[in-house]
């Protein structure tokens, strides 16, 4: 089975998973050069993964929904 995992590889050989990455052993890998590292970009996307946890529940939900497209208007507003 193939799995991709975003990751990026520093100047200095040092490869830097963008997610956890668990392996019960050794596994081969193919590395695809893509274009360089938007360093801006690349912390938004390492940190949308563990703010995913926070953002993700009903509560969230609930508190955000009056600025869903079609949402009714609620009293307190």
């Amino acid at each position: 089975m193939l799995t991709t995992v975003e990751a990026v590889l520093q100047p200095d050989g040092a490869l830097r998973f963008l997610e956890p990455v668990h392996l019960s052993t050794a596994q081969r890998v193919l590395v695809t050069f893509t274009e360089p590292v938007d360093e801006a970009l690349d912390s938004a996307r390492a940190s949308e993964a563990s703010l995913a946890t926070d953002w993700l529940c009903e509560e969230e939900e609930a508190a955000w929904a009056h600025l869903q497209p079609g949402a009714a208007p609620s009293a307190a507003q």
